[in-house]
């Protein structure tokens, strides 16, 4: 393991940012060559005098970029650059005035007047008050009375009881972690699967496990396989708009996973951060398996990005794993700020999330077929209602040469290694967000830009002797 430290000399953006940005110059530069093992983020944070999650995140951000590798049990190693994605070339954000189809933060939900007439509501009762005056870790009664009403949409009957409140879907998933696992646990999930699993996992010291799944998602038969090779705690999924890929589960195949976790005692995560995406009928996997699931959904996606609110919902008829979860959202800090929880019990109460549900499902069906039009023949197993489509890349394209082309060209589009689990080659395919974008137009204009350089042909690289 090197003792590489950062040359911090004149940084003047945030320290994570700083660490970041030295790491990146020094692999660049060949003073932290190829396999390398870096530092842990424990000594590091200790050599450097600064908090862990401080290094962590400057880890995460040059991870994004492709540069370095990390594995709970193994530690951060520098790629080879054979192996590197584009992101190596990216910068750690979207630049101004590139459009940006990377990230998933969906356009739309209440409008101005809306948010305005929420914030007088609000200062005209009583009830922000109260809330802010008093200290609950799970959220106030009133606030998990209306996140019933919210999960009811999706199809759950939940007790008040058993919501705890927290500032967003990634803190619930934290929560959630770190209540059904301990650190070097395993769990499972899909080998392309959220990259906030990933990230939070390697920072609680949980194993990520890769299953392969199909066109309808995660097979039982494979989670039951999986869990004969070792002791695993947990099965991750998405019923939803599965991110990266936009599959949704069938009913049958959600029973199906209730059932395979219930033969191998497994919990499950079911982050169902796009239930305003379900189709008709759909159930959460939570309603097969009550007892053994923790059920996690936002207000973020489908009302405004910053407002950090989540919902968690811990297993029917067990109270000891209710308590854990509720002492690991105090000890996380996953507490919300109360005017965000207000602002949405009372859009929920009144129906503007509702409305902003719909509108968002509708609005995300039609930009699916705007980009099936406009991109041309394409097999793709992402949903219709899906936010976001993964798309398989044609020959001879390699994903990191269509990324790097695709940010060329004025337009940030995602690596498929941003969501991989273990060390299996990610496939050639990029995930496209098609609700970012604040109109149709500029979606249009950024899909038309895509499907000439699918058209076209990538740049020859040099032989490699």
């Amino acid at each position: 393991m090197t003792n590489w430290r950062p040359d911090l000399t004149g940084a003047d953006s945030p320290l994570y940012h700083a660490i970041a940005l030295a790491l990146v110059r020094d692999i660049e530069s060949g003073a932290v060559p190829p396999g390398t093992r870096l530092p842990t983020h424990r000594a590091l944070a200790r050599r450097l005098n600064v908090n862990v999650g401080t290094i962590t995140r400057a880890y995460a951000e040059v991870a994004r970029r492709g540069l370095i590798d990390g594995e709970v049990g193994r530690g951060s190693y520098v790629r080879d650059p054979m192996a590197r994605s584009a992101r190596a070339a990216a910068p750690l954000s979207v630049p101004e005035g590139m459009l940006d189809l990377a990230f998933n933060l969906p356009s739309g939900g209440p409008s101005p007047e809306e948010q305005a007439a929420a914030l007088k509501a609000l200062a005209q009762s009583r009830t922000l008050h109260a809330a802010s005056s008093g200290y609950s870790i799970g959220g106030t009664l009133e606030q998990r009375q209306s996140a019933t009403k919210w999960l009811a949409r999706g199809g759950m009957t939940v007790d008040p009881e058993r919501v705890l409140v927290t500032g967003g879907a990634q803190l619930a998933l934290a929560v959630a972690l770190a209540t059904c696992a301990q650190p070097g646990d395993t769990i499972l999930a899909e080998s392309l699967t959220y990259a906030g699993l990933k990230s939070q996992a390697q920072l609680l010291g949980i194993r990520v496990q890769p299953i392969e799944f199909d066109s309808g998602g995660i097979v039982a038969e494979e989670l039951e396989n999986a869990c004969r090779t070792g002791s695993v705690k947990a099965v991750y999924c998405q019923p939803n708009a599965q991110n990266p890929i936009g599959t949704s589960l069938s009913n049958e195949r959600r029973r199906a996973i209730a059932e395979a976790a219930r033969r191998c005692e497994l919990s499950i995560l079911e982050d169902d951060t796009y239930s305003y995406m379900a189709a008709d009928g759909a159930r959460p996997i939570a309603t097969f398996a009550p007892e053994r699931t923790l059920y996690l959904t936002t207000l973020t996606k489908c009302l405004l990005a910053g407002l950090r609110v989540g919902y968690l919902v811990t297993p029917e008829g067990n109270e000891a794993t209710h308590e854990r979860a509720l002492m690991n959202s105090g000890a996380l800090g996953a507490m919300p700020a109360t005017i965000s929880v207000e602002l949405a019990s009372h859009w929920i109460e009144s129906g503007v999330a509702d409305r902003a549900a719909t509108a968002k499902r509708d609005e995300a069906r039609a930009r699916q077929q705007l980009a099936r039009k406009l991109l041309g023949e394409f097999e793709s197993p992402t949903c219709p209602d899906s936010p976001h489509l993964w798309l398989p890349l044609p020959e001879p394209w390699r994903a990191s040469d269509f990324v790097a082309r695709a940010r060329r060209a004025g337009i940030a589009v995602s690596s498929p290694e941003a969501f991989a689990i273990g060390r299996a080659a990610a496939p050639h395919a990029v995930r496209i967000c098609l609700a970012t974008p604040a109109t149709r137009e500029e979606l249009a204009s950024g899909l038309q830009r895509l499907a000439a350089l699918l058209a076209s042909r990538p740049s020859p690289t040099a032989a490699v002797v």
